[in-house]
């Protein structure tokens, strides 16, 4: 069984949280043996309502509403996309549902089910966090002051005017001293308190372009931007201010604008200047919640991510530039009004109110770092770290590496919705082993193809249902890495792939086992308890490959390779057969601990790009023996119909195979039996 902290319970607690309307000390349910995250027993009648037009405030009243009602039986049931993600999953629930056209009628239907009203501090983001952690503690829902008197909630503890906007630090160390002893340390969640939308009806004027697919910053230079047409009301709107969006112009390969400085001129005279992370740029960043910084002092946004400046405009200006370092594959808009707005982020939450779970959002670099630090440390070995990271300097890289060393691991889930309901729903989760196909060794290339993200659960709960529908998918061997956790979290979720999957798609273990995590970090004396819990888990679900990551090199620019301390506690305590390690490059294959250890080749680009690069991967390779790829392909890109397409340009000398059929080829081309050489 895997050990907890024992619960703080002592009396003056509610003193010192500042009579904050605590009720008595939460007793943690204890997980049994078998499951690691808690369930909050099994939905049989559910109320049903489309929350997708709502803002997020309302979403967040409702989802810690959800989480309230739902620890004591599940009932309510959410559908957050315009799209029908997650009324197809609601089908597989097997509870009976009332469908209501007004979500914000439910919050009457169960008013007496909550104590009342934790206020938010609009002035505050991270009141928002806070306000969710109170909730699971007080048995409240997290709303504004106008929300709470419009529903008619009491006032719990009104945040207001308690915490300084500036000082991310001091509202999290309050958090952490005054209320972690109360919360149930199952789980922390780490949920960004903020989100922000597209503001309706704006109008962009394009700038500047990359039209080719510049990947290595070979097109970096300093480009002038003339923004003279959105002055004095001119261009796309009206205003003192102008707007500068940067987004990738692809959008599907992960490699969009990255900006090294901006300077901005007013008739020739310089009013603004700044590197991205410092304390400079901070004036002009209006939105940078969908952007991450580099190492090397830059803003980057890939995919549909971007990230917005705004500059205020001297009366008067006739000419306006801005001479933006800037590069690979960029797309430049120009507006004058305000692109996107800011409101509250509200998925996850109900998970983390009805789990009394503490919610914080600490980057981990500097002084935020070090109290995550902190938090982390008080953790016991193997408590999940839920949600995700900022996306600062140091991002999923450092926050990941930050928990691996306090001997926590990270489950994905800031974006997984009804949670409390999918934690429920019995399943049939199948322990059994794929039947291994017959693959004969040859003298040619074996490529396997891998689609990463599968530790990440709201992709299992939704990209990944989508890509999994594609007609497709089964026409060429393909591995879909996926989280053994889902049997916990979704067991129902996993049983569909387990009993939807064709004869050539193989579940397989996505980073690193049971939880995502770098193992070279852990400490030496908890490694074990992490790989026996992934033992644990993979016995459970029928999976013997894993995609694994570990930390990044000295230099940040790849990765450590697995060393014999890592790999031997993996063939010690799980049924391991095979570990594919993020690599990129591809020229990493070991047999450290006894089970072979192969990198992935991860190049860019689709199709016949994809396939020239495998070409000049294998152009030295040596006829007489056979070869092995393990290739990545990326799960937010791509889809079956792409790698169909792709392997019908792969023939000789290559042959894709089933992960399980690539490793037995492997071992037996390197004399060895399918495990430790045995």
């Amino acid at each position: 069984m895997v050990t907890r902290r024992v619960l703080l319970r002592t009396g003056g607690a509610v003193a010192a949280a500042g009579g904050l309307g605590l009720v008595g000390p939460p007793q943690a349910e204890a997980a049994p043996p078998s499951r690691l995250l808690p369930s909050f027993g099994r939905p049989t009648r559910l109320d049903v309502a489309d929350v997708s037009a709502l803002d997020g405030y309302d979403q967040l009243l409702l989802t810690t509403l959800q989480g309230v009602v739902n620890r004591r039986e599940p009932r309510l049931y959410f559908s957050y996309d315009t799209g029908d993600t997650d009324l197809r999953w609601l089908a597989g629930t097997g509870a009976s549902t009332t469908t209501h056209d007004h979500a914000l009628d439910l919050v009457a239907r169960y008013r007496r089910e909550v104590r009342g009203a934790v206020l938010i501090d609009p002035d505050v983001p991270d009141s928002v966090n806070v306000a969710t952690t109170l909730a699971g503690l007080t048995g409240a829902v997290a709303a504004t002051a106008e929300q709470a008197d419009r529903h008619g909630l009491g006032t719990v503890t009104d945040l207001r005017g308690r915490f300084d906007p500036d000082e991310v630090s001091a509202t999290y160390r309050w958090q952490l001293d005054h209320l972690f002893p109360r919360c149930a340390h199952t789980l922390v969640a780490g949920l960004p308190p903020t989100r922000t939308v597209p503001a309706a009806g704006v109008r962009c004027r394009e700038i500047a372009r990359e039209t080719s697919r510049v990947r290595d910053g070979s097109n970096r230079r300093t480009r002038t931007l003339d923004l003279s047409p959105e002055l004095n009301g001119g261009g796309t709107g009206t205003g003192d201010a102008v707007y500068l969006r940067f987004q990738d112009s692809f959008g599907d390969d992960g490699w969009g604008a990255s900006v090294g400085s901006v300077a901005l001129h007013a008739d020739g005279v310089l009013i603004a200047r700044f590197t991205p992370g410092t304390e400079a740029e901070k004036p002009y960043l209006f939105d940078g919640l969908n952007s991450s910084l580099g190492g090397d002092a830059n803003r980057f946004s890939d995919g549909g991510g971007y990230f917005v400046y705004r500059f205020t405009v001297p009366g008067g200006t006739e000419r306006l530039t801005a001479e933006v370092d800037l590069w690979n594959q960029f797309l430049v808009t120009a507006t004058t009004t305000a692109p996107t707005r800011v409101e509250p982020f509200p998925h996850f939450r109900d998970y983390a109110v009805a789990s009394r779970a503490m919610v914080l959002w600490l980057p981990p670099a500097g002084e935020t770092g070090a109290l995550l630090d902190d938090a982390l440390g008080r953790l016991a070995p193997t408590t999940p770290y839920t949600g995700w990271f900022p996306n600062d300097v140091a991002g999923e890289w450092g926050g990941v590496d930050r928990a691996s060393r306090h001997g926590v691991q990270v489950v994905a889930t800031d974006f997984y919705m009804n949670a409390t309901v999918h934690a429920g729903v019995p399943a049939r989760v199948s322990s059994r082993v794929r039947t291994r196909p017959r693959a004969r060794l040859r003298n040619r290339v074996y490529v396997t193809f891998t689609v990463g993200e599968g530790d990440n659960a709201q992709y299992c709960q939704r990209r990944m249902r989508d890509i999994w529908d594609d007609p497709a998918r089964g026409a060429v061997p393909v591995n879909w890495t996926v989280s053994p956790l889902l049997a916990d979290l979704g067991p129902a979720l996993l049983a569909h792939y387990q009993r939807t999957a064709t004869d050539n798609d193989l579940l397989v273990c996505g980073p690193s086992g049971a939880g995502y995590t770098y193992p070279a970090s852990w400490p030496e004396e908890h490694l074990s308890t992490y790989t026996e819990l992934t033992g644990r888990y993979l016995r459970r679900t029928g999976m013997d490959l894993v995609y694994a990551y570990n930390p990044r090199n000295a230099t940040g620019d790849g990765w450590l390779p697995f060393d014999e301390r890592v790999v031997a506690s993996y063939a010690r305590d799980t049924p391991l057969r095979g570990i594919i390690q993020s690599w990129e490059t591809g020229d990493l294959q070991t047999r450290a601990g006894g089970i072979p250890v192969i990198g992935n080749f991860y190049p860019q680009g689709k199709g016949p790009e994809f396939r020239d690069a495998l070409l000049a991967h294998i152009e030295d390779r040596d006829p007489a023996r056979p070869l092995f790829v393990a290739a990545a392909i990326n799960a937010w890109t791509w889809t079956p119909s792409d790698i169909a397409a792709l392997a019908a340009l792969l023939d000789d000398p290559f042959e894709v195979v089933r992960g399980d059929a690539f490793f037995e080829l492997l071992n037996r081309a390197h004399g060895h039996g399918r495990r430790g050489g045995t």
